[in-house]
């Protein structure tokens, strides 16, 4: 599945809350996410209008490789 090009950090924090992902603090401009699904796991994330592909696509490698999925399993539960 490709990923969307004109993702936001709040429309991916927003879709990675349906796998227990929520903001657990703010620093400057970035947001850190935390979920206690399959023990504690954090992923950063700045707070942009429009966030780069590659950044997307690190973050949903991390979330998939915790989360013990594929990474195109997760992007087309979260985008679809």
């Amino acid at each position: 599945m490709k990923i969307p090009r004109d993702l936001s950090a709040g429309r991916l924090a927003k879709a990675l809350a349906r796998f227990g992902y929520h903001v657990t603090r703010q620093k400057g401009s970035h947001w850190r996410l935390t979920t206690q699904t399959n023990g504690e796991h954090h992923i950063t994330l700045p707070n942009h209008p429009s966030l780069r592909i590659g950044l997307v696509s690190s973050v949903l490698a991390d979330a998939a490789s915790h989360l013990g999925i594929p990474r195109d399993q997760l992007a087309r539960q979260l985008f679809e």
